[in-house]
């Protein structure tokens, strides 16, 4: 083998030019404000259960982006819902106002927006909490049209096309990977309740329930609770086709806690499925029992109830099809007891990020940035697989994949713009954008708007 000072001295005789290989340069996250567009000068505003009907992070989705346009949904001042869209990365946006007024004071009555990529439809389901849900759909092929109108619209009905789902809440679609559209929901209510799934192919039918609101589970202080629902974090199909559910149980008994003012959620819990929903499995990959009911062997992350956990918070996966998971609550450093969780969690609450190892075990950090808020993060990636933290009041701070996801760092802070706590999020490419309403008082209707920013342009790939 030719030494490697002859070699460079045969390429000079000859004479060629030796370039020193350019260093590698890590791809490190970074954000930039694109623009920020108002949909609505005066939405709806109330606060109910710490959070703004408009903009509860656990919608699935409030905002997303289909076949180069982005769709949104709000409810303005007179209460009617109205669904907008854009060309993608514009900012003009077109509005229709449905026929339906939102029917009660109640946060957890959100819109969510889905497309059944088959046939070209837009789905919402909206203003449900124990209660039937008013789902409309549009036209077949409405998504790949330029133009839209009412009349693209359906009536609201109360089922979905005539499958009567009962009193539900918590209404979330997600695209299968054959392209079809599902929808998840829970039946029952909190502390005792099911989720269940129904899906469409043109035609919608229930699947039935995947979890169970029944079995004994017993708390710190001895105190047993028959009954619970399951709250899931998200509902997430990574490129293979496998389906991740990261979620954290809330017990009905309230007896479990230490103090009447917390929370019964407890412990961070994970299965998956490789057949869109029908079977389940746990973290290790044995088959779990459908109904999926409360079990140890599920859980990636113990937490007794006494921490103020929150549930419904974020999850994600990421390039390779590993699933991350945010969540937060009250460390024992600060106290072993909530006794007002709202409180408690806005003076001492703390937010963890959680990723599942190539071999099946969980790493689990805080983030040491306080999110200093009762509600909810949410976590997207960018194409070099950083992470990014969208927390309450729009603050964003990111992770780069190279550092493990370690080094957090704060990378847009904005109090202008007067965000009101959650937000709900859509990726894009390399636009994220986020749909966020001003804070008010008491009634007074405050602007909704949309910030799209440029993130993972840090560093060369």
């Amino acid at each position: 083998m030719m030494k490697l000072g002859v070699l460079l001295t045969a390429l000079l005789m000859a004479g060629s030019t030796v370039v020193a290989a350019e260093p590698a340069v890590r791809a490190e996250p970074s954000v930039a404000l694109l623009r920020d567009t108002q949909l609505d000068p005066a939405a709806l505003y109330f606060v109910s259960y710490d959070g703004l009907v408009n903009n509860e992070s656990f919608q699935q989705d409030a905002i997303l982006t289909h076949a180069g346009y982005q769709y949104t949904a709000w409810y303005t001042a007179d209460r009617s819902a109205v669904v907008a869209r854009r060309a993608a990365r514009t900012s003009t946006w077109s509005t229709i106002t449905l026929p339906h007024k939102l029917s009660a004071n109640d946060s957890h009555n959100v819109i969510s927006l889905g497309v059944s990529p088959r046939d070209g439809r837009l789905h919402i389901a909206m203003d449900t909490h124990n209660t039937p849900v008013f789902y409309v759909k549009s036209t077949a092929g409405l998504v790949n049209r330029p133009q839209w109108s009412l009349a693209d619209f359906g009536q609201v009905q109360r089922t979905l096309d005539g499958v009567d789902l009962g009193g539900i809440s918590y209404p979330r679609f997600l695209v299968t990977p054959d392209r079809n559209l599902q929808f998840s929901y829970r039946t029952g209510g909190s502390g005792n309740g099911t989720l269940e799934l129904a899906e469409y192919d043109g035609t919608w039918r229930k699947l039935g329930r995947w979890t169970s609101a029944t079995g004994d589970w017993t708390g710190p202080n001895g105190v047993v609770s028959t009954t619970r629902n399951m709250y899931l974090h998200g509902l997430t199909y990574d490129r293979t086709g496998r389906l991740h559910a990261a979620f954290t149980w809330r017990e009905g008994n309230a007896g479990v806690l230490c103090a009447p003012g917390g929370l019964t959620n407890h412990d961070t819990g994970y299965v998956y499925s490789d057949d869109q929903g029908r079977t389940w499995h746990a973290n290790d990959g044995s088959t779990v029992d459908t109904p999926v009911a409360v079990d140890q062997r599920l859980v990636v992350d113990p937490l007794d109830p006494n921490h103020g956990l929150m549930n419904q918070e974020s999850q994600a996966v990421d390039s390779t099809g590993t699933p991350h998971v945010v969540i937060s609550y009250v460390p024992g450093r600060f106290t072993q007891c909530v006794t007002s969780y709202a409180a408690d969690r806005t003076r001492w609450g703390r937010t963890f990020h959680l990723v599942r190892n190539a071999d099946g075990t969980w790493t689990k950090r805080e983030v040491p940035i306080p999110p200093n808020a009762t509600g909810r993060t949410r976590i997207v990636f960018d194409r070099a697989d950083n992470a990014y933290l969208v927390m309450p009041y729009g603050r964003i701070v990111a992770a780069s994949k190279a550092s493990g996801w370690t080094d957090w760092t704060v990378l847009f802070d904005r109090p202008s713009m007067n965000v009101f706590g959650e937000v709900n999020v859509d990726l894009n490419g390399d636009v994220l954008s986020v749909l966020y309403q001003r804070r008010s008082t008491g009634t007074t209707p405050s602007p909704i708007r949309v910030a799209d920013f440029r993130i993972g342009t840090g560093g060369k790939r």
